[in-house]
């Protein structure tokens, strides 16, 4: 499949579900019966397909052992996003500390009562 024509980072964790599977895989490699018995609300073929979207965004790989699929997370796959967000970090802190001050100086006034 040409790279323009895989589904983006972040079309592929916009959906919940597939949040929750990297989520689940992040923890250890998964068989697909695993991840199909973890998402009961899901058919096979439904876990089949968010499965799909993963890997084609290179969030996933996927190796065969016997008759099993096991699913690993790729933490180069993360990159893009890590990338995009890491932009931000810096108004986060500036956020946080602003916060941190602000809580400061209630707490104080509170205790001047």
């Amino acid at each position: 499949m040409p790279e323009s024509a895989s589904p983006s980072v972040f079309s592929a964790i916009a959906d919940p579900t597939r949040r929750a599977m990297l989520d689940f895989i992040a923890t250890r490699p998964r068989s697909a019966g695993q991840i199909v018995s973890h998402f009961p609300k899901l058919t096979q073929p439904g876990v089949s397909q968010h499965l799909r979207i993963l890997r084609e965004a290179q969030l996933v790989s996927v190796s065969i052992q016997a008759q099993k699929r096991i699913y690993t997370l790729k933490p180069n796959g993360m990159r893009e996003l890590h990338d995009w967000i890491s932009k931000y970090q810096e108004f986060w802190i500036d956020k946080l500390d602003a916060l941190e001050s602000h809580l400061e100086k209630t707490r104080t006034v509170k205790q001047e009562k």
